[in-house]
């Protein structure tokens, strides 16, 4: 029996990196080079710029409108380095929401974050996704504020310049070397500047090969529902979704009753 077969068998169902096999004291040299590319690939995620103006596109045709934010950042060098300044809007932005229209349930807020290339890819269909959830119930949504250099908190800000009840941010999360396109979305109930990520839900590795669009909108829209219901999000709110269409049989052995 070829004892690595079984390991082949196990590559077949998962993105790690397994069963490489060897070439004497060293990896086979495809291994090798295709672990190059995945980390140029994870470095270029980070450094590339998000084409808000494509994303805007892609998003018109679903009748969304979008606008065009920046953080206190200034350049990606200077975004990188001072995390503080991407949880910012300039001084531009601030004073363009400052006049905008008030009072939605859900502020909508896309950022590049440590991905640009996740939000450029999987931000339009997964609120396509979210969208038609929503769309059978009386949900009321600001445009997408695209903020370029952004980091999660410049959400809060966005939301407590819109008055808005609760705040969605998606964000390109940290590359890893088998996914430079993971999207991040997280959830503050009543947002405003100063807030700790205790205060928020996030779901995480949204993109076709983690978490599909479908199932992410279902979780989103439960965790919403929740935030509004009981006017609470972070770690107060427990995610107790089963998959859809399933039964729950019992809850969550780590959930407290």
């Amino acid at each position: 029996m070829d004892d690595h077969k079984p390991w082949q068998t196990l590559r077949a169902h998962t993105a790690a990196r397994i069963a490489l096999g060897r070439r004497g004291v060293s990896v086979p040299t495809r291994a090798q080079l295709a672990f190059q590319l995945a980390h140029a690939q994870a470095r270029d995620a980070v450094h590339l710029k998000l084409d808000g103006e494509a994303l805007a596109g892609a998003l018109a045709a679903q009748g969304l409108d979008c606008v065009p934010l920046h953080s206190a950042a200034v350049t990606r060098a200077e975004y990188l380095q001072r995390p503080d300044l991407g949880r910012r809007l300039d001084d531009v932005s601030r004073a363009r929401l400052a006049a905008s229209a008030r009072g939605v349930d859900l502020a909508l807020v896309a950022a590049d974050g440590l991905s640009a290339l996740a939000v450029q890819r999987h931000a339009a269909p997964f609120l396509a996704a979210l969208r038609a959830r929503l769309a059978q119930e009386a949900w009321t949504l600001s445009p997408l504020h695209i903020v370029a250099q952004g980091r999660v908190a410049v959400g809060d800000e966005v939301g407590e310049l819109l008055q808005a009840r609760a705040v969605l941010v998606l964000i390109g999360e940290r590359p890893g070397l088998s996914s430079p396109d993971s999207l991040g979305l997280y959830l503050t109930w009543a947002p405003q500047v100063g807030l700790l990520d205790e205060r928020r839900n996030c779901v995480s590795n949204v993109r076709p090969e983690g978490l599909a669009y479908a199932p992410a909108a279902y979780r989103l829209h439960y965790l919403l529902s929740q935030a509004f219901s009981r006017q609470l999000s972070g770690v107060a709110l427990k995610d107790e979704t089963v998959e859809e269409g399933s039964v729950a049989v019992g809850r969550n052995f780590l959930l407290t009753k």
